[in-house]
């Protein structure tokens, strides 16, 4: 998937020009093709609509479900206790049925929450402190709050870039992001058999998998919505089913079952059940249950303020590693003579 960002430079300052005669029909086709060749479409990989009816199905049963979702959201008010700071005003993205917005109401480091949930159904179950609303545009003024989360939202945002750059405008100077996504690695294993299913049976292979950020790809993000200190890791999660079909029915439960833009035409029955065998021949352990891989990229950074720690400037360190470490520093391409010293 390819990530692209409709934001472009804002230039401040207004121009007043005479009044002119109304320009030709070729110089506002050429203003006309310059607007829309400056602000490039975000490619629509998600149908929004569809994702958040599956969730608004999922809501009532989603307890049932939330296992990830409430992992994430201990390993992640457990990354929260690595800092000294203390926020006034937490902002929860992608809330669900709110087990993190909970946690970070019960957290010492934290004062106010607000929630924010793109499934009605979910926001209801939650509870009336939290919102509900479009999630490609968050509906908050800038520097309001002083640290924003999410924990498993971000990876159904058509402009990942654009909602980073969103987030980054919310925090108050020295505000923090932090957040997980699933990765590029998740259901690897799924992936992989109902590709070779479906070409195997129907000569072809439709989109089934929603395409995922990898690590390299969430770091340069961070830099690039101008987030400070910005750091991006990786956690593996291995779940165990008896089957495959059981792997599949977690997925609808917790509303993470495919929403494309495209329209697909439905995986047939036939496919699925050669996806199974596939499974359970190749990502089986020896005692009979099937591997799902989850991949979950961390993501934080800090909003620019003054005062705050910066990466030094390359080249320009005063002392080199080889003489902390008591060694021989060689140029590029020369060779250790037999003792160990230059030959």
């Amino acid at each position: 998937m390819v990530w692209v960002s409709p934001v472009t430079s804002d230039l401040g300052g207004q121009m007043t020009r005479p009044a002119r005669a109304a320009p030709s029909i070729a110089r506002r086709a050429s203003r006309a093709i310059s607007s829309r060749m400056s602000k490039p479409a975000i490619p629509q990989v998600f149908n929004t609509a569809r994702h958040i009816a599956r969730k608004n199905r999922a809501a009532s049963a989603y307890g049932e479900y939330d296992f990830l979702k409430a992992r994430v959201s201990r390993d992640l008010i457990e990354r929260l206790g690595d800092t000294s700071h203390s926020f006034t005003h937490a902002l929860d993205l992608g809330a669900h049925t709110g087990q993190l917005t909970k946690l970070l109401e019960d957290s010492d480091q934290v004062g106010a929450t607000t929630a924010f949930e793109t499934s009605p159904a979910m926001a209801e179950t939650a509870g009336k402190s939290t919102l509900s609303g479009d999630p490609e545009t968050l509906p908050f003024e800038e520097n309001r709050f002083d640290l924003v989360t999410s924990a498993l939202a971000l990876h159904w945002i058509n402009d990942l870039p654009g909602q980073l750059i969103q987030i980054n405008r919310l925090l108050k100077p020295d505000g923090l992001f932090l957040g997980a996504l699933f990765g590029a690695g998740t259901l690897m294993e799924l992936r992989t058999c109902l590709m070779e299913a479906e070409t195997e049976i129907t000569g072809g292979a439709g989109l089934r998998v929603s395409p995922l950020p990898g690590l390299q790809d969430c770091a340069g993000l961070l830099q690039r919505a101008g987030f400070a200190l910005p750091v991006a890791d990786v956690d593996h999660i291995t779940v165990r089913y008896d089957h495959p079909m059981r792997l599949m029915a977690d997925l609808k439960g917790m509303g993470e079952s495919a929403a494309f833009a495209s329209v697909s035409s439905p995986l047939r029955r036939d496919v699925l059940m050669r996806m199974a065998e596939l499974y359970l021949q190749r990502f089986s352990d020896p005692d009979g249950r099937i591997r799902a891989s989850f991949e979950v990229v961390w993501l934080s950074g800090w909003a620019p303020a003054p005062g705050q720690p910066r990466p030094k400037r390359p080249g320009s360190a005063r002392a080199s590693l080889a003489e902390a470490l008591g060694s021989v520093e060689r140029k590029a391409g020369e060779k250790a003579g037999p003792s160990g010293n230059n030959s």
